[in-house]
C-alpha cells in the first residue's frame, strides 16, 4: 500500500528505524485521530484516508513512552494527561530529529484547536511534558529536544 507523500514516507521512516512498529492498512472506522489506530504496540494507519501526517509522531509518541512492560499489548492510547504530555513532547522531539516544520504536529485541527499555541511553546523553548521524557530516561534537561533514546 503506497504511502501519499513524502512527509508520511519519511515520518514511517524514522519510526521504523527507533522501533515503533508501523502497518499500512485500511480501516474502516476512526478511533480517537482519524485514519490509525494501535493495536498490540503496533500503529496501524489507512494512508488512503491520512489527513494530517503530523498525527502519526503523536500516536507513535504514546507508544513510544509507554511503560515497555506492556507496550507489546498496548490496544488503545491512554486517556491520562501526564502521558498526553509526553506523547506531545517525544512528538515535537521527533519532528525535530528528521526536519519535519512542528506545524505539521501541531496542525490547527489537532489538540483541541490549540496546535498552533503548542507549536509557539515549544518554538519559544517552552517544553510541555519534557520533565517526563527525562523521569523516563528518554533524555535531559540540557540536551532537549535531541533524545538519548527514543523508546521508554
Amino acid at each position: 500500500m503506497p504511502l501519499p507523500n513524502p512527509i508520511t514516507v519519511k515520518i514511517v521512516a524514522f519510526l521504523d528505524e527507533v522501533g515503533i512498529p508501523v502497518v499500512l492498512t485500511p480501516l474502516p472506522e476512526d478511533t480517537l485521530l482519524p485514519a490509525m489506530t494501535v493495536r498490540r504496540g503496533t500503529l496501524l494507519v489507512d494512508p488512503a484516508r491520512l489527513t494530517y501526517p503530523g498525527d502519526l509522531l503523536h500516536e507513535a509518541g504514546h507508544i513510544a513512552v509507554t511503560d515497555p512492560a506492556v507496550r507489546a499489548t498496548l490496544e488503545t492510547v491512554a486517556d491520562n494527561q501526564s502521558e498526553e504530555l509526553a506523547a506531545i513532547c517525544w512528538s515535537y522531539a521527533a519532528a525535530q530529529a528528521i526536519g519535519v516544520d512542528p506545524a505539521i504536529v501541531f496542525h490547527g485541527d489537532g489538540y483541541r484547536g490549540n496546535g498552533a499555541s503548542l507549536a509557539m511553546s515549544f518554538q519559544m523553548g517552552v517544553y510541555l511534558g519534557v520533565h517526563l521524557l527525562v523521569g523516563y530516561g528518554l533524555t535531559t534537561n540540557a540536551a532537549y529536544p535531541a533524545m538519548a533514546r527514543w523508546l521508554r
